[in-house]
């Protein structure tokens, strides 16, 4: 199994970061705009349209406001497994520690989807530092 971790500094409050990453319908507009283009909600879901085409189905396993995680498991498609996590960390008084973490399987996929972390981890930082 691959697992892919990634975090980032953000220049932003960690109470402001955290508010953009729990608001789970938000994602194409809050947190991380051009790299999702589209966020819909179903029952305990939500579905994520990347700009490059990718659409996956998100369950949200946690919203955890005392830790600042959110945790959430994309089922279908290329992937038998994935289990990922983005928790906001105070940084300094002005700062945030964004880190994401993410458990998949086919460990063949490792490459694509670190390297779409890190698109991803880039557009949330550009987003939340205006």
């Amino acid at each position: 199994m691959a697992s892919i971790h990634k975090e980032i500094r953000i220049r932003a409050r960690p109470e402001k970061v955290w508010e953009a990453v729990r608001d789970v319908g938000a994602v194409h507009t809050r947190l991380a705009p051009g790299f999702v283009v589209d966020t819909r909600l179903e029952a305990g879901a939500r579905v994520v349209t990347f700009a490059n085409g990718l659409v996956a189905r998100e369950l949200i396993v946690d919203i955890d406001d005392g830790a600042r995680r959110l945790v959430w498991a994309v089922v279908g498609g290329r992937l038998t497994h994935h289990n990922a996590s983005m928790q906001i960390f105070a940084d300094g008084a002005e700062h945030s520690r964004a880190v994401w973490i993410a458990d998949l399987l086919p460990h063949e996929l490792a490459g694509d989807i670190g390297a779409m972390m890190e698109q991803g981890l880039g557009a949330v930082k550009e987003t939340l530092e205006r």
